[in-house]
């Protein structure tokens, strides 16, 4: 059976006869698709494969130019049925693997330029034919969001490249305008391959130091001092999204713990350089004042100062275990959320005040005050955890409150993990925003 299996199942449209032409006509209904036989019409060579690059389907366009049959590609890793050929110029597996890698991690479909991969011929082991392709990776997503297929489509371009190379070579060779233009277009795509590339090397790079340099500026997430408290941060795998969150865990005395997250705009080193610079201002204004509104005061104040710093959102938090209160002030940043002992979860949303840089900071900013008993639990968290591209805001909070209603009973770290393998797409996707937590057990 095929991996493309879903008959349509669809009525019929009516046949009605057109007044002005005498003709019958469909109308009305749908018709029933046969969405196997469409795969296999396609006129692109197109291969169906697992996360795990095990190939599951191939349609006959793919069979016909790798020369092989279904029963030989069905149920095999990619790369041990079209291995690489022993040359030591060779780089389609690599480059291959990389693009399917790439759509893996991100969940979006990636366009490769002209690749030279070749071929072992059928029937012939060890012996391999040179051969060209302009291969697409387009990813299936299921209903979490994560990768469940890879389309693999590819055409093959040999016949272009070889009579390029005649055009090159022969003088006096001539092509078709059309093959001209098309051979030219291969030649150029290569080189802008070869360039984005470079690009995404140096991205990679900047993102792997920024990344750094933020953890060396966070605290550490094991804090031995609050064995009642667990902190995650998890980077974004895309370069334009990371890099501008943090969390912070001060005691102020004995009995009264501060606790704070924020997210800078932007994104990698100068991101993280800001982050690094509000996150320390605010934890000397709350050290100084001992008070969520008059800390986060001071810093939109301070933000002024900092190139970058306007419109980041921070929320801060006092915990008196004496008096068993949290006094918390929000500058334009999602709630906190306090799970009762009971599981009942409470929306700190009592007050909130604009993002830094967003009003008249000479004005003082606001706080509230909410009370709990011993054994419930606080979170904290940056927008990354709920946030999605393509949902409303409140669906990713409601989302959070009942991870957190099931979840509520468990110790802070393995709370901490709980919540973030609800809320945080796979590992092998990765989030689309920077992802700071912060739980702890009241």
């Amino acid at each position: 059976m095929s991996a493309i299996d879903a008959p349509g199942g669809r009525p019929s449209p009516g046949i009605e006869t057109d007044k002005a032409t005498g003709n019958d006509v469909e109308v009305g209904g749908e018709v029933d698709i046969d969405f196997a036989e469409v795969f296999q019409a396609l006129p692109s060579p197109v291969m169906l494969l697992t996360p795990g690059l095990v190939i599951v389907d191939a349609n006959r366009a793919l069979l016909k130019v790798s020369g092989r049959g279904l029963d030989e590609l069905r149920g095999r890793v990619l790369f041990d049925v079209f291995p690489d050929s022993p040359s030591k110029q060779a780089t389609g597996v690599r480059t291959l693997r990389t693009s399917l890698e790439r759509v893996l991690a991100t969940g979006e479909r990636d366009t490769m330029a002209l690749q030279k991969y070749d071929v072992e011929v059928p029937d012939r082991p060890g012996v391999f034919e040179e051969r060209y392709w302009s291969p697409v990776n387009i990813p299936v997503l299921d209903a979490e969001g994560r990768v469940s297929l890879i389309v693999h489509r590819t055409e093959e371009v040999t016949a272009l490249v070889r009579a390029r190379r005649a055009l090159a070579s022969t003088p006096g060779t001539t092509l078709s305008h059309e093959d001209a233009m098309t051979a030219d277009l291969l030649t150029r795509s290569q080189e802008l391959q070869e360039l984005n590339e470079q690009l995404r090397e140096a991205h990679a790079r900047t993102h792997e130091v920024a990344v750094t340099l933020q953890r060396a500026m966070l605290p550490g997430t094991a804090l031995p001092r609050h064995s009642f408290a667990a902190v995650r941060y998890r980077p974004a795998t895309s370069f334009l999204n990371v890099c501008g969150d943090w969390y912070d865990l001060i005691d102020l005395a004995a009995d009264r713990l501060a606790v704070a997250v924020g997210d800078v705009v932007g994104h990698g080193l100068e991101a993280a350089g800001v982050m690094g610079q509000l996150r320390s201002a605010l934890s000397a204004a709350i050290r100084a004042t001992g008070r969520p509104a008059a800390a986060l005061t001071t810093l939109a104040q301070h933000a002024h100062t900092v190139e970058g710093a306007l419109a980041t959102t921070a929320v801060q938090a006092v915990i008196n275990r004496t008096d068993h209160t949290i006094t918390y002030s929000r500058a334009g940043h999602p709630p906190p959320l306090l799970a009762h002992a009971d599981g009942t979860v409470e929306i700190l949303d009592s007050v909130t005040d604009p993002p830094l840089g967003a009003c008249d900071d000479t004005l003082p900013r606001t706080e509230a005050t909410a009370p709990y008993t011993p054994g419930a639990t606080l979170i904290l968290y940056t927008d990354g955890l709920i946030e999605r591209r393509d949902e409303d805001i409140d669906t990713g909070l409601n989302r959070l409150t009942n991870s957190l209603k099931h979840h509520h009973a468990l110790a802070p770290e393995p709370l901490a993990d709980a919540i973030l393998t609800d809320l945080v797409p796979s590992p092998r996707r990765g989030p689309d925003d920077d992802t700071a937590l912060v739980v702890i057990r009241l």
